[in-house]
């Protein structure tokens, strides 16, 4: 599994995916003191998706600039879940047909996938930060008390472990799981887990530029209507050779 791997890149839209070593073969990972996950290997965005890359995928639609706060580097918000999964997503994946590695899709993440991210995968259990890569908010993620009440740049505060920026706060980011209850902690350890089978909303993280810092906690979740859109709710994709 490649470390790093480009997209676009002979272009200014190009972005990069980050490896994520999964634990199958290691202790669980603990979502909560009862929840415990193993994972396969993925990659996920080392940055949120930007409106610069939003544009270019949906070019030709009448959804090219749904963002409150414009900028080319600013993380695309007012975007549904839907409007990911049944526009962005597809259209994505027809044009990185011939240059994703073979049998990978582009998709959204599991919240298992994000939180463990989040929290430096492998390397997580040694740095057990509050935070995507500090215990200090304000050296990784934008909130309330230091946004001014906007979104910011992608990638202009410190990363977590694993090189990902933005993973607390700026925008909450949309998972691909429906928002439910956690499994029974006396059942066996979830392998892969994909959420409950049908919900009212799909579960977000992260916090945003005009939540509390607890928000932004790795462990902290929301969930949202399919459908909504919010200037505060964007998202970062991650690519597997298993569709979950």
């Amino acid at each position: 599994m490649e470390n790093h791997l480009q997209t676009f890149s002979d272009t200014s839209l190009s972005f990069t995916m980050i490896a994520v070593e999964g634990n199958l073969h290691r202790d669980p990972f603990k979502m909560t003191d009862n929840y415990r996950v193993r994972l396969s290997d993925f990659w996920i965005g080392e940055y949120l998706v930007t409106q610069a890359l939003w544009a270019y995928v949906m070019k030709d639609t009448p959804k090219t600039e749904p963002s409150h706060f414009k900028g080319a580097n600013k993380p695309v918000e007012k975007v549904s879940w839907q409007d990911i999964v049944a526009e962005f997503l597809p259209r994505l994946n027809a044009l990185t047909n011939a240059s994703r590695p073979a049998n990978t899709t582009y998709r959204l993440p599991t919240e298992a996938e994000w939180q463990y991210a989040a929290r430096g995968g492998v390397y997580g259990w040694q740095y057990p930060f509050e935070y995507a890569g500090s215990n200090k908010l304000e050296e990784v993620g934008w909130y309330d008390e230091n946004s001014y009440q906007e979104t910011k740049d992608v990638g202009l505060k410190t990363p977590n472990l694993l090189g990902l920026y933005d993973m607390s706060g700026n925008v909450w980011e949309w998972c691909s799981d429906w928002y439910g209850s956690y499994p029974d902690p006396n059942k066996s350890i979830a392998v892969n887990p994909t959420g409950t089978a049908m919900g009212m909303s799909h579960v977000v993280r992260g916090g945003g530029w005009h939540g509390y810092a607890q928000y932004c906690r790795s462990t902290f979740r929301n969930g949202h209507a399919p459908e909504i859109h919010l200037n505060n709710l964007g998202f970062r994709l991650v690519l597997s050779s298993s569709v979950q």
